[in-house]
């Protein structure tokens, strides 16, 4: 399963997906309303300002790939190190985990948008330092944006930052973003791109181009650089003992390790049994089988490891079966739509998953912009224009993932499904299912992990009864990685991450643009100008009031479309972790994202 953070752009730890609540220079912003920290804050409450600093954490990477072959996390081809880009990369803003759409500076001591919106002016620390202890100028933070939107890196930054018009360096502290248009999002969205010294990937005095800046040892300002490597089993990160903002209020109590370990493991299997051999102290788990029935053993008896859940309140995201509508067979909504109704989840749920998960609804469950019941007033003035190009369900009731429980059930679902394919025109001939050309209805189900086809199996054998072939591939990272870049599937698995405040991402996502790009975020392939212009005016929206409307109808013309067959959520982050060795602040905060947390601001006993 693929992972994709509704902000791809943007580092784990300090991503912004922010707007401006006032045009005059302040130390932080706030999304819709007032901040929850006062200027001249000592710290976040979350974290432990007298944590001792020293120890190792050691982790295992949770990546498909089996190892990596770069330092560079930003560059398309190749696998970068986990983590990487979260201990090495500080950003001109930083984010907070006990309060949604609000921003801190880090890198920039203030920020100031213009009162048109048209430019947001960043000043950035005089203290700022890079690893090898020059000062963060106004020039690198240039150069990284420039780099950023060049051609050698992923199109998802081109998407993100499509309105925004250049950066203009106007002290040696000081820059100025300019945008094409006013847009509520863009300041703090650039406030959170990772920002790298121009001397990183220089030979010879001249920069090499950034694709062949590959092993070149990163040049941030992060809290941590890369320390000791043994290719294929772990890399080290160590606390940089010199870290500029070691004592800055949006860093104090974070960063406490002195290293960092990331070892690596080729499966599952063998990350699960590391653990319980006490090779590592924390592991997150996605699987509830394996939550359930083996994370168990001698040092979990003991008590020296221990398993918890941490409830959280993020988005619930929208982690989804992707059709690719690029195929023939996939173009009717009707056929996808079909598809969806042959996939029994509450069975999976009480059998596979040991009732751990809830079903996801649409693209922003847990969240404002979730749309519920019939369109409001102003979700439909935005609607109707399109009406005849988007599904007419999109004018109803909001979408509801088919139920095999109550008054409903599996065998009436796969009725409808039949009824919906028939008029699709696919068939039964000769005990076949066949379009009018004669041509089979088959499936790849493309996946990078075999482990992967215990759940795709019962929903291929519903599939099976309505004729349709489902066929799993599972095929190594690398390939599964350059196939999905180039979108050759059919269908595959994507772990979509939510958002409190969508904006210029969802292009990256939905968009008619993305659709033609390879190696976008647009895996489904939908190419509609209705999305397109819910998109843009959910961007341009300048208060909540206007905002919610777009992303409300938004997430009806996406769910009503069917380019995506729901999945499933955790309403929790389940960790196992070394109690022995590793403390932690009392409670989680309720936006973190599990092990992220964990890396910020525990420390060792």
């Amino acid at each position: 399963m693929r992972f994709f953070a509704v902000c791809p752009a943007l580092s784990l730890l300090a991503a912004l997906c922010l707007a401006p609540v006032a045009a005059s220079s302040a130390p932080a912003y706030a999304l819709w309303g007032e901040l929850k920290y006062p200027p001249g804050f000592a710290h976040f409450d979350y974290v432990n300002p007298q944590a001792p600093k020293g120890g190792t954490l050691r982790l295992v990477s949770n990546s498909r790939a089996s190892t990596f072959d770069k330092y560079n996390p930003f560059t398309i081809k190749g696998s970068a190190p986990a983590y990487l880009s979260d201990l090495m990369f500080d950003s001109l803003l930083a984010r907070t985990l006990d309060e949604t759409g609000s921003g801190y500076g880090l890198l920039a001591q203030d920020v100031s948008v213009a009162a048109d919106g048209l430019s947001a002016t960043f000043t950035l620390r005089p203290e700022a330092r890079f690893h090898n202890g020059d000062p963060v100028l106004a020039a690198d933070v240039k150069h990284s944006y420039d780099t950023l939107m060049g051609p050698y890196t992923s199109p998802a930054y081109k998407t993100m930052l499509e309105d925004v018009a250049g950066l203009d360096v106007l002290g040696e502290r000081e820059l100025r973003y300019r945008f094409k248009k006013p847009n509520r999002e863009l300041p703090l969205t650039v406030g959170g791109l990772p920002v790298f010294s121009r001397a990183w990937g220089m030979e010879g005095g001249q920069p090499k181009r950034f694709d062949q800046v590959v092993m070149d040892l990163p040049i941030g300002s992060g809290p941590y650089k890369i320390g000791p490597v043994r290719f294929g089993r772990d890399i080290t990160y160590v606390r940089d003992a010199s870290y500029w903002a070691r004592d800055l209020n949006v860093r104090r109590g974070m960063a406490n390790f002195e290293r960092i370990t990331v070892k690596i493991y080729k499966d599952n299997t063998a990350r699960l049994e590391a653990l319980k051999a006490g090779e590592f102290d924390l592991m997150r788990f996605f699987s509830a089988g394996d939550w359930a029935r083996r994370v168990t053993g001698k040092r979990f008896d003991s008590g020296e490891l221990v398993k918890g859940e941490f409830r959280h309140q993020l988005p619930s995201g929208f982690q989804s079966y992707v059709i690719n509508v690029r195929r023939d067979k996939f173009k009717d909504v009707r056929v996808r739509e079909a598809l969806g109704l042959a996939l029994d989840y509450e069975w999976m749920n009480r059998q596979l998953f040991y009732g751990a998960y809830q079903r996801v609804v649409g693209l922003f469950g847990n969240t404002a912009c979730q749309a519920t019941g019939s369109p409001s007033p102003e979700e439909l003035a935005l609607l109707t224009p399109w009406r005849g190009q988007v599904p007419e369900a999109a004018f109803g009731p909001m979408h509801a993932p088919p139920r095999t429980d109550g008054d409903s059930s599996l065998r009436g679902n796969l009725r409808r499904a039949r009824d919906l394919l028939a008029a699709a025109g696919w068939t039964i001939q000769e005990g076949v299912l066949r379009n009018a050309q004669g041509q089979p209805f088959v499936i790849e189900y493309l996946d990078s992990n075999e482990a992967g086809a215990r759940v795709v199996t019962p929903w291929a054998r519903n599939l099976e009864k309505l004729g349709v072939v489902l066929n799993y591939r599972p095929v190594d990272f690398a390939l599964y990685q350059q196939r999905l870049q180039r979108f050759e599937f059919d269908m595959t698995s994507i772990a979509y991450g939510g958002t409190h405040s969508p904006g210029q991402e969802y292009a990256d996502l939905f968009g008619s643009k993305a659709a033609a790009t390879e190696d976008s975020g647009n895996l489904a392939g939908v190419a509609s100008p209705a999305v397109d212009d819910l998109i843009a005016r959910m961007v341009a929206a300048k208060t909540q009031a206007q905002m919610l409307p777009a992303c409300r109808a938004l997430e009806r013309v996406i769910t009503h479309s069917h380019y995506l067959v729901p999945q499933w959520s955790a309403p929790t982050h389940r960790m196992a972790f070394n109690q022995k060795r590793l403390a932690r602040p009392e409670a989680m905060p309720p936006y973190a994202t599990g092990e992220g947390w964990a890396i910020m601001t525990w420390w060792a006993r």
